[in-house]
């Protein structure tokens, strides 16, 4: 447990620098599509909707990094990550149409693995951070 909790900072820099792959979406919102879903929508709105998801999902690895080697921010940042995965998660599961063949199911089983190992991390640090109150 030692080992996996002095170590940490590397599997959120790891983390991270996958999560900031996804800043292709905001320089080639077509292009990131067709990878992750096999699919493009052509349509003005689409880009913009389409560069800012890219955007924002390279904002949290940025936060990853950050995280990594800040750890007074490490625990938040882990739960908003770990929340914004979980949600990939369920909504690729959740849509009508599989799009586990392409980058989107790569991502799912890789983004799964993440969150396994922030909720590790966080439950093995719970301790540290419970300040009991005496009345």
């Amino acid at each position: 447990m030692r080992i996996f909790l002095s170590n940490f900072k590397w599997v959120m820099v790891a983390s991270g620098l996958l999560t900031c792959t996804m800043l292709q979406a905001l320089i080639s919102p077509q292009a990131s599509l067709l990878s992750n879903f096999g699919q493009t929508i052509n349509v003005p709105l689409a880009e913009i909707i389409v560069r800012n998801w890219g955007a924002l999902i390279g904002l949290v690895g940025i936060m990853l990094i950050y995280g990594a080697f800040t750890e007074s921010v490490r625990r938040f940042v882990l739960v908003i990550a770990g929340s914004s995965k979980i949600l990939f998660i369920l909504l690729v599961l959740s849509a009508n149409e599989s799009y586990m063949g392409f980058g989107a199911g790569t991502a799912v089983v890789v983004d799964a693995i993440m969150v396994v190992l922030y909720i590790a991390y966080l439950l093995l640090t719970i301790k540290r951070n419970i300040k009991v109150k005496m009345v």
